[in-house]
């Protein structure tokens, strides 16, 4: 038997591709087409979340706008199962560009609305990105003050110096900054002090069940600590049961997202769209 398994298994060559590396590589190959097609014929659009105020669950604060893509089914698709697979490539710096025109026109559309808008720490340094952004600015002033960019705790780290600089020339333009799923990595402190983080949104592992948790209190208290010390605003992302939105205000969490208010809604009551959601900028 054991002469039967060693022939079998010589018979693979090194470096073959194996039968599920095959699949998961025709996966990528057929969300990078479908991305790709979406922009091609302006397939895409924003979902609206609030955040909601811990001193009043009832009152937003702002809200976030999450990209979606629409595929030749029609059905909608959540940045979450595209962006893993197009992030590192220029791919991947035009849905940032999308997703900033999207927003910019929302703000210009709703001047009572207050918008993050989330991207990737390489989209700094594209050129068609920071046109739409700067051109936007000079258009109108306010739209700077109503204006959040989301940047990941892990994109963050890839160019801190890049991101530092970046936030300090923007801020004086009124826009602010929110370090996205803060405790999900490894965020080096020399470089922590030197950011500029208006908000930190803590990660939702800490957050989902935290009120049954005390392993997740200790650790979310932790977060709330550093951001304080910050002088940074804190959301909880992923709250999804009135315990756990409870505990959280007890905690002191500035402010509150995920499901126990609202899901993603592509057509909220209030929006104005004007020219369309995928009007230039």
């Amino acid at each position: 038997m054991g002469s039967r398994h060693k022939r079998r298994f010589s018979d693979i060559t090194p470096g073959a591709e194996s039968p599920l590396n095959f699949a998961l590589a025709q996966r990528d190959r057929n969300t990078v087409a479908m991305v790709r097609d979406a922009l091609l014929h302006k397939q895409t659009l924003l979902a609206y979340q609030p955040i909601m105020r811990a001193s009043n669950h009832g009152k937003v604060a702002f809200y976030e706008g999450l990209m979606r893509i629409i595929d030749e089914t029609g059905r909608v698709i959540p940045a979450r199962d595209f962006m893993p697979v197009v992030e590192d490539m220029e791919l991947g710096r035009e849905i940032d560009v999308q997703a900033l025109r999207m927003g910019l026109n929302a703000l210009r559309q709703n001047p009572g609305l207050r918008l993050s808008i989330n991207m990737s720490a390489r989209s700094i340094g594209y050129k068609t990105w920071n046109q739409v952004l700067r051109r936007a600015l000079r258009q109108d002033e306010t739209l700077g003050e109503r204006l959040i960019l989301e940047i990941t705790e892990s994109s963050a780290m890839l160019v801190p110096e890049l991101v530092s600089d970046f936030m300090d020339e923007l801020q004086p333009h009124g826009v602010c900054f929110a370090m996205d799923d803060f405790g999900a990595g490894f965020t080096a402190i020399r470089y922590f002090k030197d950011f500029y983080f208006d908000i930190l949104k803590l990660d939702g592992q800490f957050i989902q069940g935290i009120s049954q948790n005390p392993d997740n209190r200790a650790i979310t208290a932790a977060l709330i600590s550093i951001a304080r010390h910050f002088d940074m605003l804190t959301i909880a992302e992923f709250v999804e049961n009135a315990e756990d939105a409870a505990t959280l205000t007890e905690m002191g969490v500035d402010c509150l997202q995920g499901y126990l208010f609202s899901a993603p809604i592509t057509q909220p009551k209030w929006l104005r769209t004007g020219k369309g959601p995928t009007a230039p900028v």
